[in-house]
């Protein structure tokens, strides 16, 4: 549980697809097997949140949530299902590209790049609830688009919402 709770109050999130990996590359780049769950969370053998799709397409809670969160907070700027936009760079890329902790720290306290050659800014989104309470939800769905395990679209099955999701979304949004 406390780890859980560590993970959901943290920050950031950025997802994307990155076409003409090999199965053992996005292993290894995006970080993706589920070692264990937890509440029904899944998470890396180091930790990080993850996604498990079935093999008759049911999603897990958290990526169902983070397709509704994305969709909500996210594809004004960054294009539907973390594809990007002229205004802003696809998710479902930077995501396998990026550390889960530089994430974080991007959505939570955004980011300025600009020079000659590029002109991105990041707003900071920490006291946004609506994603800060749904950062690892909306981080695990658009890894799940980023590799490419999970299409365009609203994720037709999904695992029911575990008791300890709703507690611990209760709790966040509470605050």
């Amino acid at each position: 549980m406390q780890k859980t709770k560590v993970v959901l109050t943290a920050v950031a999130l950025i997802a994307g697809s990155v076409p003409g990996l090999l199965a053992d590359e996005l292993d290894h780049v995006a970080n993706i097997k589920p070692a264990y769950e937890e509440g029904g969370h899944y998470f890396t053998a180091e930790d990080i949140p993850t996604y498990n799709i079935k093999e008759d397409g049911t999603v897990d809670w958290p990526t169902y949530s983070g397709f509704r969160r994305y969709h909500s907070e996210c594809h004004v700027c960054h294009g539907p299902e973390g594809e990007g936009s002229t205004y802003a760079p696809a998710l479902k890329v930077s995501v396998l590209n990026m550390d889960y902790y530089d994430f974080l720290e991007v959505v939570t306290n955004g980011r300025q790049k600009v020079n000659a050659s590029e002109n991105s800014v990041m707003p900071e989104l920490g006291t946004n609830p609506n994603v800060m309470c749904y950062i690892n939800d909306i981080y695990v769905y658009l890894k799940a688009r980023g590799t490419g395990d999970l299409g365009r679209g609203r994720p037709a099955k999904k695992e029911a919402k575990s008791d300890a999701i709703r507690e611990e979304e209760n709790a966040c949004l509470a605050q």
